[in-house]
């Protein structure tokens, strides 16, 4: 291996770990706010975090825009839209007192809707790792979807359903935008999208007569952080990475996540649930394993 390969493969790979940490970091930030926002208050402020990443990202994709075709600067955009009401979803769940290390888990398969999307809409077919990343997730839900709570799926699964499918949408979405449009033009769209949603929602919500400048940091931490997530994946495809493997380490942000909610917010997890949330990152790792039929460098945008 030349000295140059050595270099290289640890500052993409540092970049992916960012990335990861990035969306674990996200993925608790928002129990902290406790009752002091609503779920579309959160998501209309955490849009002022986002521009310290559209900046640079608007430096370089502003060109691939400027040519890039309309149908694939649309699928982006509306990705980045169904994500903020996938982000909405998320956030009312943990305000309703559902544990972040339970939801972060379980909505980290996401991508399970991307892929049955992909297989269904596309004709695309499963390799056989995926197959096994499927009955995992089933397994994961079974898991989490506790049978001493009436009705037929428990509180956790019903929560967690909405972001799972609004976020599968979203990164089917992207995949299909990746196809028209520059890596880095996509994610300018996919998170420029989040400032419309973030205006109608900070529009349309009656706010509170004052909120607390802790509040504030917070929800603009929100989207800083999942936005630099995305500039971390791009990063690392810059810098030779390959989709096989940041896809899946960068979409196991729940192994930050949980660790901080059971060490910080002191949630208890019984066993069942760590069952669960140990099914669900295998499932991630295997529904992320493509079987690539040429070189790409599709970039993996948190949904």
């Amino acid at each position: 291996m030349s000295g140059t390969s050595t270099k290289a493969r640890p500052r993409w790979l540092l970049w992916t770990f960012a990335a990861l940490l990035a969306w674990g970091v996200w993925a608790v930030l928002s129990k902290l706010l406790g009752d002091a926002l609503t779920a579309e208050q959160s998501q209309a402020i955490s849009t002022i975090g986002l521009a310290p990443i559209l900046v640079p990202l608007a430096i370089s994709g502003r060109a691939g825009l400027r040519v890039g075709p309309r149908r694939g600067v649309a699928l982006a955009f509306l990705g980045g839209a169904i994500t903020c009401l996938g982000n909405i979803a998320y956030y009312a769940a943990i305000a309703r007192g559902e544990k972040v290390a339970a939801v972060a888990s379980i909505t980290a398969i996401a991508p399970l809707v991307t892929v049955l999307l992909a297989v269904l809409l596309l004709r695309e077919r499963l390799n056989r790792i995926q197959l096994a990343g499927l009955v995992l997730a089933l397994v994961a839900i079974w898991l989490f979807n506790v049978q001493n709570e009436r009705g037929l799926l428990s509180a956790t699964v019903l929560y967690a359903l909405p972001p799972i499918l609004l976020w599968g949408l979203s990164g089917f979405l992207q995949k299909l935008a990746t196809n028209h449009l520059p890596g880095e033009t996509a994610a300018l769209v996919y998170l420029g999208a989040f400032i419309p949603v973030g205006v109608f929602f900070a529009w349309r919500s009656p706010w509170p007569d004052a909120i607390a400048p802790r509040t504030w940091a917070i929800a603009i931490a929100l989207g800083f952080f999942i936005a630099f997530g995305n500039l971390a994946v791009l990063a690392a495809y810059a810098r030779g990475g390959q989709a096989a493997v940041i896809a899946p380490l960068s979409n196991l942000y729940p192994l930050v996540s949980v660790p901080v909610a059971v060490l910080f917010l002191r949630e208890q997890i019984g066993a069942r649930e760590w069952a669960g949330i140990s099914t669900a990152m295998l499932s991630v790792l295997a529904l992320s394993r493509e079987t690539p039929p040429m070189e790409s460098q599709t970039p993996n945008l948190k949904t």
